[in-house]
């Protein structure tokens, strides 16, 4: 069984808040199959109303008025016993019955057992989560397997994470066998991914072929979402995700509206690219104006890069092999898209937002984050030639924006230099938003 960071918050979120939890994220990630097993591990009973599977479910419980009614309907629903206090009721794909967000709060409060809910982030049915009820739920969006959880899922042990961890934190170079083990390891992930059902597919037959053949079975569902959720615009929606690849393989990466249509204009097709975001199916990475905090204030609506959910999903969309040439490391290739992809993906779970700053004068920086109340320039390269970075040097020169630090993520071992950190491709792992616990702040009224 593949082992998810999500595990954990389960466990320790169940042990401290008598709260509901909403688990969402885009189909394929792993949500329905790790709120079970944790259902299943840490409660006497597990109930189950899956409201895709049970139609009946969606009229029954969508019509009931208050904490008392739904219960007895939700016994109604299930052959599992509800044992006050130990039982775990567990309402899937809830995007179809959106009601149930609300009425949760019923059920909270009357107390006798505990819920866990799960929807994918289709279309606009989840974005609002209606009327959220504030105080009785908490949200906690899964992605697929990051590369901790891939480097793990692989088999790599604690003991050697734990080594590379100590020398992302020293900036010292890790081990050079070990280095280059997690480098081809990286090279397996842009090919794999992180889809559960990809992963454990790789990891039982170790075939490549079958690994392809999971992802373009993901990519048709998803396409069939599109169909389903957004009739309306499906045609330019399928367009859009279909053109990603190529999109990002261009020489400036920016999506072109004119690929579409030469008439096309942004405002009328907004719409599109939120659907695919809000569907978490792809991950824009928005242009600033200027890399200074914060961010957002620079940031422009309508330049962007747009980013698969997914960079084994994304591998899977490229024609000619791609999937030998990036585990030979065939240098003739320029994998640029796909490592970006990678990063992209990866920042994003550990919760920053993406952006990026282009310049005529000054150049192009693949990323730019906010990590404790700075900019960090973020550069990504795939081939030998890492130290070549006009962008970032003229950008880190510039006395107006004060950044202090950049990191180039690459091929080769750790190496600073000067305000530059180089680090290994696969260090991404450890480039995580901190949150501080508490922020306590006392107003001194003595004066007064």
């Amino acid at each position: 069984m593949l082992g998810r960071k999500i595990d954990k918050y389960l466990e320790n979120y169940y042990a401290t808040t008598n709260k509901a939890l909403l688990v969402t994220g885009a189909r394929q990630t792993g949500k329905s199959f790790s709120i079970r097993h944790f259902g299943k591990t840490h409660f006497e009973n597990l109930v189950e109303i899956n409201f895709v599977e049970m139609e009946e479910a969606k009229k029954a419980l969508s019509g009931a008025k208050g904490s008392r009614e739904l219960l007895l309907r939700i016994s109604a629903l299930t052959k599992q016993p509800l044992v006050k206090g130990k039982t775990l009721i567990f309402f899937d794909e809830v995007q179809e019955c959106p009601e149930m967000v609300t009425a949760v709060k019923f059920l909270v409060e009357e107390g006798s057992y505990r819920y866990i809910m799960s929807g994918s982030l289709l279309g606009v049915e989840l974005k609002d989560l209606r009327s959220e009820p504030v105080g009785y739920m908490d949200v906690k969006e899964m992605f697929p397997l990051d590369l901790e959880e891939f480097f793990n899922a692989i088999g790599i042990s604690e003991m050697v994470w734990t080594e590379v961890k100590k020398a992302w934190n020293t900036r010292q170079p890790v081990d050079d066998y070990v280095h280059s083990k997690l480098m081809e390891l990286f090279r397996l992930y842009l090919i794999v991914g992180g889809m559960p059902a990809v992963v454990q597919n790789y990891i039982d037959t170790n075939n490549l072929q079958t690994v392809w053949a999971e992802q373009q079975a993901i990519l048709r569902l998803y396409k069939r979402d599109i169909s389903k959720y957004d009739p309306a615009h499906k045609l330019y929606l399928n367009e859009i995700f279909d053109l990603i690849p190529s999109e990002l393989n261009a020489k400036n990466k920016r999506f072109i509206l004119k690929k579409l249509n030469e008439q096309l204009k942004f405002s009328r097709y907004e719409n599109s690219f939120l659907w695919l975001k809000e569907a978490g199916v792809a991950l824009p990475v928005y242009n600033v104006e200027a890399p200074v905090v914060p961010l957002r204030l620079s940031q422009s609506r309508n330049l962007f890069k747009l980013f698969q959910n997914d960079v084994g999903l994304l591998a899977s969309q490229y024609d000619g092999g791609i999937q030998i040439q990036l585990l030979t490391d065939e240098k003739s290739i320029n994998f640029g898209a796909v490592y970006e992809n990678a990063v992209a993906q990866e920042l994003h779970a550990h919760g920053f937002d993406l952006y990026y700053f282009n310049s005529k004068k000054q150049g192009e920086l693949d990323f730019v984050i906010e990590k404790n109340g700075e900019v960090m320039p973020i550069e990504v390269k795939s081939g030998k030639d890492y130290q070549r970075h006009n962008a970032l040097t003229n950008v880190m020169a510039n006395e107006e924006y004060q950044i202090r630090k950049a990191i180039v993520f690459c091929n080769t071992n750790v190496r600073q230099s000067a305000k530059i950190l180089y680090l290994p491709i696969y260090m991404t792992a450890f480039l995580v938003r901190e949150i501080p616990d508490n922020i306590v702040y006392t107003v001194d009224l003595s004066g007064l």
